[in-house]
């Protein structure tokens, strides 16, 4: 079975995450522990082979203290 195909969106949307995990000092383990979900599937987000729900987003934000526009933010700023 083949891969799934990643979007751009997908994978702007993991370097989103990527970017402000490392801001805040956190490896994909420690915020994996934090909220209780897989470091796997967090790696899998931030390599854009996952298209997390909008709750899997409102997890990580809150995990790593930040809101969710920080992660919107970052978002945005990888459009450029």
């Amino acid at each position: 079975m083949a891969a799934a195909r990643k979007t751009p969106d997908q994978i702007r949307l993991g370097k989103a995450v990527r970017h402000v995990r490392s801001q805040v000092g956190m490896t994909q383990e420690q915020l994996a522990n934090k909220i209780d979900m897989h470091a796997t599937y967090i790696s899998d987000i931030e390599r854009g082979a996952r298209n997390p729900s909008w709750a899997a987003i409102a997890r990580l934000a809150r995990g790593m203290g930040v809101g969710v526009a920080e992660i919107a933010s970052a978002y945005d700023r990888r459009a450029k």
